[in-house]
């Protein structure tokens, strides 16, 4: 079972089987005062309930413009994210948001172009309608979906 991670607060965790979303859920995390942190134990316990052998992580960096404090927690939530992988000894692959994308036909393309993607490929997969919780589904999906082709 190989999984695709949007490592962000906002991020997702989707698995496939078969080349279809088998299970899916949104980055387990809790706000403390102004930041939000993800939950490693949550994110280790659906990891291990799904049975994970390999995952996907979106590589990510800072953006321009974007503030202190939100690359801060941009990448702890990526490092937690990512040792908590790594501390369960399930082999990963970090992969370049340009990597993937370009894969998806996304490059140049809006942040709800990968929604629309996932919506064509998976028509019957409900969780996309929301938008913001589709866009972080499609997003790991796709990641998903990028490592399966590898």
């Amino acid at each position: 079972m190989i999984v695709g991670i949007d490592p962000g607060i906002s991020g997702a965790l989707v698995t496939l089987y078969d080349g279809a979303p088998f299970s899916w859920t949104l980055m387990p995390s809790v706000t403390i005062g102004s930041a939000s942190r993800v939950i490693g134990e949550e994110v280790a316990d659906w990891l291990i309930d799904n049975e994970v052998t390999f995952a996907y992580i979106e590589n990510v960096h800072s953006m321009p413009k974007q503030g202190v404090v939100s690359t801060f927690n941009f990448g702890h939530a990526t490092g937690v994210v990512t040792g908590v992988v790594a501390a369960l000894k399930i082999p990963y692959k970090l992969v370049h948001p340009t990597s993937w994308k370009k894969r998806a036909d996304l490059i140049g393309k809006d942040k709800d172009a990968g929604r629309q993607k996932a919506m064509e490929m998976w028509r019957h997969w409900s969780a996309l309608k929301v938008k913001w919780k589709g866009q972080a589904f499609a997003d790991a999906a796709l990641i998903a979906k990028y490592g399966e082709k590898r």
